[in-house]
């Protein structure tokens, strides 16, 4: 059972009550509150859709917080602490096989694969995955959508990520890249533009990307509370067809026009990283290019839990997602 899980009963008790999202500021805007589950190039849309004003244009005014790590973007939305959360779909599972009385919905879909890297200390001109045999891999939280989707990879490879392998995953999301680059670990896997930067700083070298190898996944999706989808209807509608405007937009528009958009949210990473990542996940088809969550997509993440031993039950598609709202933004 995931730490993040035992949560006290009093906690869970508040976390379910109906409460409102945050009040309308001056001139009838609406400030909404989105817990990010970490800072990536991987969600460019989401700051496309602040940075290019279409919050705005449906009167929303966003205050953007990073949560560093799904149990504590999670705990952050059943505390409300936040409105609406950006995080692996997993999440909204474990929070529903706790029986809530709340369940979280996911109701936009921002990424559609992993969006990982498998990155190596000593750079390999022609990597295969048996070369991870007999390794120290510094992988990510146990139970979280990047390690299960780790494992996958590894098996379906042939790889027992138990038996072949060293696998080191009792390190806190944030500290992972920086205890590779203290000498953690032969391999491990990170996000963008962190793999890119070591890749840069002869730190690591890219060698695979864990999303071509395991297919589509609702991976990052926004969610709420369904009793904010029922309070609130509107304010969710509003948000999830700014998000289809910066997808749409984000489609249209070349990698180099996109990082120049995104740049401030990346203050320590030059415009020429952030313009090659968005074409690496440009190029693999990571960002989703509508909000609706697929049905084909939701099951592939359940055998991919399941396979990692951390399904708690097989949650019916419709039971935690919406596809209403995407569908009607997209009329």
């Amino acid at each position: 059972m995931k730490n993040w899980l035992k949560i006290s009963f009093s906690l869970v008790l508040i976390a379910i009550l109906i409460i409102p999202l945050a009040a309308c500021g001056k001139d009838g805007v609406k400030n909404i509150r989105i817990g990010e589950v970490t800072r990536s190039i991987f969600y460019a849309p989401q700051y496309v859709a602040i940075e290019k004003g279409f919050f705005e244009e449906e009167g929303l005014n966003v205050e953007l917080t990073t949560t560093a790590g799904g149990d504590k973007t999670m705990t952050a939305l059943l505390s409300d602490s936040i409105d609406f959360a950006l995080v692996g779909s997993e999440t909204s599972i474990y929070v529903y096989a706790q029986g809530s009385n709340d369940p979280v919905i996911n109701f936009a879909a921002l990424t559609q694969t992993d969006g990982t890297f498998l990155v190596s200390r000593e750079k390999i001109d022609n990597f295969s995955w048996d070369q991870l045999k007999g390794v120290t891999f510094l992988g990510q939280r146990k139970g979280g959508m990047p390690q299960m989707v780790g494992e996958f990879v590894l098996k379906k490879h042939g790889i027992d990520p138990q038996q072949d392998l060293d696998l080191i995953q009792n390190i806190d999301f944030a500290n992972v890249a920086p205890a590779f680059a203290s000498g953690t670990g032969e391999f491990v896997q990170l996000f963008e533009p962190t793999a890119s930067v070591f890749e840069q700083e002869g730190n690591g070298y890219i060698v695979a990307s864990f999303g071509e190898e395991s297919g589509n996944l609702p991976y990052t999706t926004f969610m709420t509370k369904e009793s904010t989808i029922n309070d609130d209807k509107e304010t969710v509608e509003k948000f999830t067809r700014a998000i289809y405007k910066a997808q749409q937009w984000v489609e249209e528009n070349s990698s180099k026009d996109i990082a120049d958009v995104i740049k401030g949210y990346f203050d320590n990473t030059n415009i020429e990283t952030i313009e090659m990542v968005v074409d690496r996940y440009k190029s693999q088809g990571s960002f989703a290019t509508n909000p609706v969550v697929g049905e084909d997509g939701w099951n592939n993440l359940l055998d991919v839990m399941e396979e990692a031993g951390e399904l708690p039950e097989r949650v019916d598609y419709r039971t935690l997602v919406n596809t209403e709202i995407a569908e009607d933004v997209m009329k």
